[in-house]
Formats: C-alpha cells, sequence, structure tokens
C-alpha cells in the first residue's frame, strides 16, 4: 500500500505535470474552433479556466513537498513556458493565466517528511476533483471528435489530434485513479505499459509537427518524419516486449536515446517558433506542450533504466 508521504507527493507532481496538459488542450480546442462553433469556445473556455484553478490550487500545495527532480525536469515548465504562452495569447486573443506559470518558477521541492494527514486529506479531495473534471472533459472530446468525423463541425486540430488529447486524459484519469486506491507502482509492468503509450505519442507529436509546418521547412519536416518512423518502431517493439518477444530492458535503452533527441529537435523547435524563425501553423504553446511530454517521459525512462 502506498505511504501517506508517496501518495501526497505522486499526486501533486502527477497533476502539476498533467494538470496543466489539460487546460492547454482546452486551449488549443477553443483556439481552432470557427465562430459558427461559438457554443463549443465557451465549453472549452470554461475547461481552461477551470484547469486554471485546478492548476492554482495544485501549486498552492506543492511547494516544499515535490520531488526536486520533477521540478527540475523541464515536464512543469521550461525555459520558453512563460514567452510562449504571451505569443499564443497575443496571437489568439484568449487570456493565458501567465501568473500560472511564474508561481511555479517559485517551487521549491523535498522538505516534507513524516505524516502530515490534513494535507494527505487535501489532496484526497484534490484527487477527486482531478477525476470530475477529467472525465467532463474525455465527454467533451469525444463528443467533438464524433461531429468532426461525421462533418458536422469543421476545427484547424486534426482528427487524430483530438483522439491523441483524449488518450492522454483517460491516462491521466486512470493513474489518479489508481493513486486513490493507494496503489504501489509496479516498475516493470508500468515500464511496459508507460513506454508503448508514450511511444505512441511521440510518434504522434512527430507527425503533427511534421503536417503543421510550412511546406519550404523541408529539413525541419524530414527530421519531424523521421522521428514518426522511429518512434512508430519503437511503439511496436515497446508491445513485443509486453508478450516477452524481446526485453524490455532493449526498448527502455532505444526510447531512452529517442526521446532525449526529440526533446533537443522539440526544445530547438520551441525556443524557434517563439523567436519567429520558424515558418508553421504551429501555435508557440504547443511546441512547448510537446517538449514538456518528452521531458515527462525521459524522466520516467531514467527510472526504468535504473530499476532495470
Amino acid at each position: 500500500m502506498l505511504s501517506s508521504i508517496n501518495f501526497i507527493r505522486q499526486s501533486l507532481e502527477l497533476h502539476l505535470f498533467f494538470g496543466r496538459i489539460m487546460k492547454e488542450h482546452s486551449f488549443f480546442l477553443e483556439a481552432g474552433f470557427t465562430q459558427k462553433n461559438s457554443r463549443f469556445i465557451d465549453e472549452a473556455d470554461d475547461f481552461r479556466r477551470a484547469f486554471d484553478r485546478f492548476l492554482a490550487d495544485v501549486i498552492s500545495l506543492s511547494n516544499g513537498v515535490v520531488s526536486t527532480s520533477v521540478l527540475q525536469s523541464g515536464e512543469v515548465i521550461t525555459p520558453f513556458t512563460l514567452k510562449a504562452e504571451m505569443a499564443s495569447a497575443y496571437f489568439t486573443g484568449i487570456n493565458i493565466a501567465t501568473g500560472l506559470t511564474q508561481a511555479e518558477e517559485g517551487l521549491r521541492g523535498n522538505s516534507l517528511t513524516g505524516d502530515n494527514p490534513a494535507l494527505e486529506r487535501r489532496v484526497y479531495i484534490l484527487n477527486e476533483r482531478s477525476q470530475d473534471l477529467v472525465r467532463s472533459l474525455i465527454q467533451f472530446k469525444a463528443r467533438i471528435l464524433s461531429d468532426v468525423i461525421s462533418c458536422r463541425i469543421f476545427t484547424n486540430n486534426y482528427p487524430l489530434l483530438i483522439d491523441h488529447i483524449m488518450r492522454e486524459a483517460k491516462f491521466y484519469f486512470s493513474i489518479v485513479q489508481r493513486l486513490q486506491n493507494r496503489e504501489e507502482i509496479n516498475l516493470e509492468q508500468e515500464a511496459y505499459e508507460q513506454e508503448t503509450f508514450w511511444n505512441r505519442i511521440m510518434a504522434e507529436h512527430s507527425k503533427f509537427i511534421r503536417g503543421l509546418l510550412d511546406p519550404t521547412e523541408e529539413q525541419l519536416i524530414n527530421t519531424a518524419n523521421n522521428f514518426g518512423n522511429e518512434f512508430d518502431k519503437l511503439t511496436k517493439e515497446a508491445k513485443a516486449a509486453m508478450d516477452k518477444t524481446i526485453p524490455i530492458s532493449k526498448v527502455t535503452d532505444d526510447s531512452l536515446k529517442a526521446t532525449t533527441e526529440i526533446s533537443k529537435f522539440k526544445a530547438q523547435g520551441t525556443q524557434g517558433l517563439v523567436e519567429c524563425k520558424i515558418k508553421s501553423i504551429i501555435i508557440p504553446l504547443l511546441g512547448d506542450h510537446t517538449l514538456r511530454e518528452a521531458n515527462h517521459y525521459l524522466r520516467l525512462l531514467k527510472i526504468f533504466e535504473k530499476s532495470a
């Protein structure tokens, strides 16, 4: 059974990462609709604001509690996050809560010792709140996807991207559920599941980037395409490892090398978007968003590598 300290720490670390991811999903959906679908715009905006409030509460409980390694991993914020938010707010006219990013810059880690029943109770309630929010967001995404693929509405977001962000929300929901049940994590089993999931996510990121770059950005398009092919192969390898066809340690090593490289590519890309040096239809915050997901996966892979 998960200890009280680990329950608190793991819950808050999860929300610092995924709470921000969910609020940005809502932003991308909101920015992608046409004026005809103002009802969808308003609904996405409501979700974005709800996750702003949720993340603000997470941040208020996290100082001195979460791991320094998580805060330094680049999965909570990156050196580009604030500028990417400011640029994306300017382009869309949507008021992004940049104060949350500034608050996260001031977070410090690792001073929680011993049981803290009051904090544990607050985190339990926070987890319940996240599940209510994420469950509703999943339903909203499913409705959008159904309407898009049946040509009832138009959005600038790929149908695969909507399916992609719906899978991430379901994944987040399932981890919170496990935390609420105080499940201890089996690192070997976790490696199979996480590597299958995140390798597919990295492959799809590469394909989205490839498709949103200006056709003149041939070198970047080729690089993104190569990453897409590489992570498709790694996804298949992770599935094969589940069937014991190949050792998971090999998949972890290969995934670690590839994710290190794609994190560098995304960092360079995000910097290029923020500095207006790349021609594309990629909103700058989407670049930073995919970078943080690569950094999150990179931290997990390093844990799996050590436990192998």
